[in-house]
């Protein structure tokens, strides 16, 4: 046994570059693997006319749970194949006279054993390292939506290998099939196109995290179909995960405020529920309409244009005989408006967003009088 381990070893050495590469700790280990495997072999080919199951699952109990993150399953197969030509390579000296083929049998039957053994070691720890990813993954996604964004965060991210950028949030509702088959398809979906993604249900809402596509209709166009019936809600992209909260707050916030626009697009982006969000409660909204809207015509005739204009139902001609300007005056106003703000008072939403963003305004200085 003592001269078999040995000469696994130094074949191992010779043939594998990978474990040359292991530290001196990580190859002993394998060592004392390797040797366990030979010994467990010859006790059990001894007594194999008696019936005893090979002890293959018993082997690799002599390791510590952290060489199995130092070697793969495949590296593993590897080794065992090297120990299988060590063993079969000194079947003429170590049989015994005639008994060279049932050597050769017994070593197959064990080592094939021995491999089913180490895909289920390997399978056992993929399923609680599932189980531990899926619970960091829901702790990111709660953070965020809570707005709990710490280093805490990124040691998380780092432990689930997130590096993409920039970033979106997708709010929704859950879809009725099993939540987490349809998160593992999205992200299985994610990592063909380059993306990565994580993903959580609370309650009746899923909310998916993508980072990495190229836009916002990249990032939507794989996840869409996912979710459940009703509104899907994008979030503004940004920089990174760490920003991520304040996406995950328009996000969520939109699909509270969705039901206020029934014919809106699926999905429709946060920003164009501005004046929903804002009149459901959301401060990041009315902030935002202020200072889009209100600050940039404060202290000039556009605001008094537009506050006519939209109170006489956005008519051309009511407006111009109440500021006693002409028709074109109001159509360039109009105009400078659109550009200042980025909304067409001509047009329906553009218009109720304007409106809200002026009704806002003038509440806020109220408030600070």
């Amino acid at each position: 046994m003592g001269s078999l381990g040995t000469a696994a070893m130094t074949r191992m050495d010779d043939r594998l570059p990978w474990y040359r590469a292991l530290s001196a700790e990580d190859r002993s280990w394998v060592g004392l693997v390797a040797q366990a495997g030979i010994a467990a072999f010859v006790e059990w080919f001894q007594h194999a006319d008696e019936g005893r199951p090979t002890p293959s699952i018993e082997i690799f109990g002599t390791a510590p749970r952290e060489l199995k993150r130092s070697v793969s399953l495949q590296q593993t197969v590897d080794l065992v194949r090297v120990v299988v030509e060590v063993v079969e390579a000194e079947v003429q000296d170590l049989a015994a006279p005639g008994g060279e083929e049932l050597l050769r049998q017994a070593m197959l039957r064990y080592t094939r054993d021995v491999a089913f053994a180490a895909a289920h070691v390997y399978a056992r720890e993929a399923e609680v390292r599932g189980a531990w990813d899926a619970r960091l993954e829901a702790l990111i996604v709660d953070a965020l939506v809570r707005g709990e964004v710490d280093e805490g965060l990124h040691s998380w991210a780092a432990a689930l290998g997130w590096t993409s950028s920039p970033v979106v949030v997708l709010a929704g509702y859950a879809p009725d099939a099993d939540p987490q088959t349809v998160i593992d398809g999205m992200r299985d979906k994610g990592r063909r196109l380059g993306q990565d993604l994580l993903a959580g249900v609370q309650g009746d809402r899923l909310i998916v995290i993508v980072g990495g596509a190229d836009s916002i209709k990249d990032a939507a166009r794989h996840v869409v179909p996912r979710f459940g019936p009703g509104p899907i809600v994008i979030g503004p992209e940004v920089p990174d995960l760490h920003a991520a909260a304040s996406s995950a707050r328009a996000a969520t916030a939109g699909l509270r405020a969705a039901t206020g626009w029934p014919d809106a697009p699926r999905p429709v982006l946060a920003e164009d529920l501005l004046a929903e969000r804002a009149i459901d409660g959301d401060d990041d909204a009315r902030a935002e309409l202020i200072e889009n809207v209100y600050r940039p015509l404060q202290g000039t005739p556009l605001l008094d244009t537009l506050a006519t204009y939209l109170e006489q139902g956005t008519s051309l001609e009511a407006t111009a005989r109440l500021l006693f300007v002409h028709p074109n005056t109001v159509r360039y106003r109009l105009k400078k408006i659109t550009e200042l703000t980025g909304y067409l008072p001509t047009e329906g939403r553009s218009a109720f967003t304007l409106q809200v963003g002026l009704i806002l305004g003038r509440l806020s200085r109220t408030s600070v009088t």
